[in-house]
């Protein structure tokens, strides 16, 4: 199937590792030309050069005020457009509710939930129609994660900014996506795995909850990503996908 990617260009935030690097891995692979970013300026360069010539790296905070100028403007001035935008942000500091103190959650607010609205705000007031605004969340949005107090609290306020700018740019053809990973077999889930007395029993306990038995592969997520940024996904929007294996129940 092809997607309709090609020299379509997209900025994809926290892509140096995980979940970021998957999904602008799938995105040049269908041809698109992406802007990867992250904080640290070395990882940011490596992981373009992976990509290759269709790739470029900004080393932005997403909590910068300044950054969604900054990376609309670094894919104009490398690949003369601007089409779309994946927020993908590192997961907040895991904690029970007694644990996490206050600037831990202030620091994760302004990471994780309001530089994913300027950044989607930034690229609103840029992209035409058949532009396309995604957000990776988690699949704290529908249920709480034990643990993950902050994520808790924060992914689902974001999904709901979400569906309300679906809902305020669809009549600009503009659409507004969401993607709800669970346990996927990334380094960040890895570590919550290692944070237990035995992680290979924590992740076996995981496994058996999961229809599919198994963790996801970065890339599936990744092919999930692409296709949801992709024009083959145009009548597409205000919908939040779970990439869980089937974990999610409710329908």
């Amino acid at each position: 199937m092809d997607l309709g990617l090609k020299d379509r260009v997209y900025v994809v935030t926290g892509a140096t590792r995980g979940l970021g690097k998957a999904a602008a891995r799938e995105l040049v692979a269908d041809g698109a030309k992406v802007v990867v970013t992250g904080r640290d300026e070395k990882r940011v360069a490596a992981a373009a050069a992976e990509l290759g010539p269709n790739a470029v790296g900004v080393a932005v905070d997403n909590a910068e005020p300044d950054a969604p100028a900054r990376l609309v403007a670094a894919a104009r001035e490398a690949f003369g457009g601007f089409d779309g935008i994946l927020v993908s942000v590192g997961g907040p500091p895991a904690g029970f509710a007694a644990d996490n103190t206050d600037e831990q959650w202030q620091s994760a607010f302004e990471s994780v939930f309001l530089g994913a609205v300027r950044l989607a705000r930034a690229a609103a007031a840029e992209l035409d129609e058949g532009g396309v605004i995604a957000f990776v969340l988690s699949a704290s949005v529908h249920e709480p994660i034990p643990g993950l107090t902050i994520s808790n609290g924060l992914r689902p306020g974001l999904a709901g900014f979400a569906k309300s700018l679906a809902d305020e740019l669809g009549p600009r053809g503009i659409r507004v996506v969401g993607l709800l990973p669970a346990r996927i077999d990334t380094d960040r889930v890895r570590e919550l795995d290692g944070m237990s007395a035995d992680p290979e029993a924590t992740r076996a306990a995981h496994e058996a909850r999961i229809p599919l038995r198994r963790y996801g592969r970065p890339e599936e997520f990744g092919r999930a990503a692409a296709f949801f940024l992709s024009p083959a996904a145009s009548y597409l929007t205000g919908v939040m996908l779970p990439v869980d294996g089937g974990s999610r129940h409710g329908f």
